[in-house]
């Protein structure tokens, strides 16, 4: 008999649904089965039962995941207490409910969790692990239901007599089935924790073994006790995770906005282990001019406390990106958010700001794992950006890089959960992480496949973020970009540009305004920017008319009286465009105004 039949359900109940599948040890089975003449006849001295059952406390429970432990319970009592047993759990309590009290009628819906059985019995055709079971027509109330489900009480049938078989069975092939395997004594116990019922365990004793005695009955109730209390920890613990997940998941972007010239896919990655949710955290912005802001975070720490840390750490992010702050900034701004914590944390943080104008990301980091560059060419790279101190140590300024990527290049962002291991280094776990990016074809990578391939694969530890940005190779026809003259023809060149540009997209209706708004720009760059520098339209949801200057000071909106002749055009903007705005660059500064396209809805 192999391993998957010694989990065998000892009666056929019929199913409904499906649910989680128990674990499923490999070899188990050889582990459990008896040879006969091994074990003594009363299976038990007395000077044992106290050893066997204190030995029960390292031996289930020794995980935290509910369907493992009661698969415990079934092992640890075969062959040593029973020849065969079965564990069910109420379907309540696999969802993290808390268990049912038993009033008398109706009985709660079980599904069959745990099983295990010796090779003689492999003639029993069971129920598959993982389904659930219900009274039918042809199947009719058990006494596990009558006694176990109901009022809370234990069954044993010493020595079975031929009637007690349909009473055990809940159908007559099941009968049928259990005499014909030598099934010759029954035993039932609730698993009762906290006042609560949880779920069932029962028993069968086959051809060779002594019948269960009310010795036995006792030692089974103190066994259901204990297995009872871990089962309702593993419950616990669960519910909790789920909680963590379910928050963590609320926490991260639920769409993805218009990214001009990138192809993205994101993907958040639960780890194995129950403990390891919490802080990791990715974000894609859209900015003006038609750029995309990446963000990945990892919190330090798990469980809620990194989860929330994770939150406030993602909002304020999310703040300063779109006010269009170089990511130099952004970072020195998250590591005094992270500072005024009260739970002292620290985060590491990657920020990436791309530009479809010339397929390049500006990047910094607060002490994040480098991002992994494919140039679509069968080469890979991890990206040298000066890694800095990470959020909330204290250690500033972050030092940028400005990258080129090629059409069809990846740039792999990701949190140290996807490589990490628990017996190799740093250095081999990034060669891992690159070499398993190699031999994904660009449609794999670009669909998430790292998620398994990576170092740590389908059983890492510790949860995971994965975004991996594609250069689209489409021509980019939704920008334009041009270099404006720094002398006073830079105005009427500007406007000739945008209305022409207009007209070339279908947007005429919108010339008047934008002329009038890039004369502002323009003329605002000559008298306190040294000039215009570079001017940029981009039509996407909105459209976007943009100029750079060298001049360190921000636009503001002044209080102009009726006398003034100047400093009403930033009133004008702000009042024909839906927004506008500004942000510092290296070499300056960008001012930026934004239209609603013709038939789109104002909010």
């Amino acid at each position: 008999m192999n391993g998957g039949s010694d989990r065998r359900r000892l009666t056929s109940r019929a199913s409904a649904g499906s649910g989680p599948s128990a674990h499923h040890s490999a070899g188990a089975g050889a582990r459990f089965r008896r040879s006969r003449g091994l074990l003594p006849p009363d299976r038990f001295t007395t000077r044992s039962q106290l050893a066997w059952l204190n030995s029960a406390t390292s031996r289930i429970g020794t995980t935290l995941d509910l369907e493992r432990t009661a698969q415990e319970l079934a092992e640890f009592t075969v062959p040593r207490f029973a020849d065969g047993a079965a564990v069910d759990v109420l379907e309540s309590v696999l969802r993290g409910e808390e268990g049912a009290r038993w009033t008398g009628e109706g009985i709660p819906l079980l599904r069959a969790t745990a099983l295990c059985a010796i090779e003689e019995l492999s003639s029993l055709e069971p129920t598959p692990v993982g389904e659930t079971y219900v009274q039918s027509e042809e199947r009719h109330e058990t006494l596990l239901h009558r006694y176990c489900l109901r009022q809370g009480k234990p069954v044993l049938l010493s020595r079975m007599r031929d009637d007690d078989f349909s009473r055990v069975a809940p159908t007559a092939s099941a009968a049928a089935q259990m005499r014909a395997a030598g099934v010759h004594s029954y035993l039932a116990v609730p698993l009762i924790a906290r006042g609560l019922l949880l779920g069932s365990a029962d028993f069968v004793r086959g051809r060779g073994t002594p019948p269960f005695s009310s010795t036995d009955l006792a030692l089974a109730e103190q066994l259901a006790s204990k297995a009872a209390v871990f089962i309702d920890n593993a419950r616990l613990y669960g519910r909790e995770r789920e909680h963590v997940v379910s928050l963590q998941r609320s926490l991260l972007p639920r769409a993805t906005p218009v990214t001009p010239g990138l192809r993205l896919h994101s993907e958040y990655a639960p780890s194995t282990a129950g403990h390891g949710v919490g802080g990791d955290w990715y974000d894609v912005m859209a900015l003006p001019g038609g750029r995309t802001a990446l963000v990945v975070g990892d919190v330090m720490g798990h469980g809620l406390p990194a989860a929330a840390t994770m939150g406030r750490l993602r909002a304020v992010a999310r703040t300063l990106m779109t006010l269009d702050m170089a990511p130099e900034r952004v970072l020195a701004r998250l590591d005094l958010a992270t500072r005024d914590l009260e739970d002292e944390q620290v985060a590491t943080c990657l920020c990436a700001v791309y530009d479809p104008a010339d397929s390049s990301y500006t990047l910094a980091s607060a002490g994040h794992l480098p991002p992994l560059l494919l140039d679509g060419r069968g080469a890979a790279d991890f990206v040298d950006v000066p890694a800095g101190a990470p959020l909330g140590a204290g250690v500033i300024p972050y030092d940028p890089i400005r990258l080129k990527v090629p059409d069809g290049g990846h740039l792999v962002m990701y949190t140290d959960g996807l490589i990490k291991t628990r017996t190799e280094d740093l250095d081999e776990q990034l060669e891992r992480l690159r070499s398993a990016a190699l031999g994904l074809t660009p449609g794999a990578l670009e669909a998430g496949g790292l998620v398994e391939r990576a170092p740590a694969g389908a059983e890492r530890f510790d949860e995971a973020v994965l975004l991996v940005a594609t250069d689209s190779p489409s021509p980019r026809d939704d920008l334009r970009v041009w270099e404006l003259p720094k002398d006073g023809r830079a105005a009427s060149a500007a406007r000739k540009l945008v209305t022409d540009q207009l007209s070339a997209w279908g947007l005429a209706e919108l010339a008047d305004v934008c002329e009038l708004v890039v004369s502002e720009l323009v003329g605002n760059a000559l008298r306190y920017g040294n000039g215009p520098g570079e001017l940029r339209l981009w039509r996407g949801e909105r459209l976007v008319v943009e100029v750079s200057d060298t001049g360190p000071d921000l636009p503001q909106i002044q209080h102009a009286d009726l006398s003034d002749e100047g400093g009403r055009g930033l009133q004008l903007i702000n009042m024909l465009c839906r927004r506008w705005g500004s942000c510092r660059t290296v070499t300056g500064k960008v001012v930026w105004a934004e239209q609603n396209m013709p038939g789109a809805q104002e909010w």
